[in-house]
């Protein structure tokens, strides 16, 4: 099993919450939030590399 401790988890942790801000404030539909949230959230390394590879792309709202 693989796991991220001392600076690689800190940037791990960094990356994620940037993973969960970009998808809150994304115009996706709550649905497709609620997914990608829960599997950043529950699988933090396998879910931020699947939501930068095939999240949604330039759906950030400008407010």
């Amino acid at each position: 099993m693989f796991e991220l401790t001392g600076l690689g988890g800190l940037i791990l942790l960094a990356l994620d919450i940037w993973a969960l801000i970009s998808i809150f404030s994304s115009t996706a539909p709550t649905g497709t939030k609620v997914l990608w949230t829960l599997l950043v959230v529950f699988l933090p390394l396998v879910g931020f590399l699947l939501w930068i590879f095939l999240g949604p792309k330039g759906n950030a709202r400008t407010t």
